[in-house]
């Protein structure tokens, strides 16, 4: 990272039931330029999202809502 800060998000999200699910809020959050990573725990019903440039937290929002899940929280 050469001295820069890593930019992380951890993303609550209701209404992923199974893997397939967990996998499709992977890979809209990795298609937005500003994220260099999407992990999502189906367990915990999270997604912790590694950023490269900073984003808002509304874009993000409205990126996993679009597919039908739930944003509960984002710290």
């Amino acid at each position: 990272m050469f001295g820069k800060e890593k930019i992380v998000k951890l993303i609550g999200i209701e209404g992923m039931s199974c893997m397939h699910c967990a996998k499709k809020v992977e890979d809209k959050l990795s298609s937005i330029k500003e994220v260099r990573s999407a992990k999502v725990n189906l367990e915990e019903k999270n997604a912790e999202v590694i950023l490269k440039a900073e984003i808002d937290d509304d874009r993000l929002k409205e990126c996993i809502e679009e597919l039908g899940y739930t944003v509960t929280n984002i710290k």
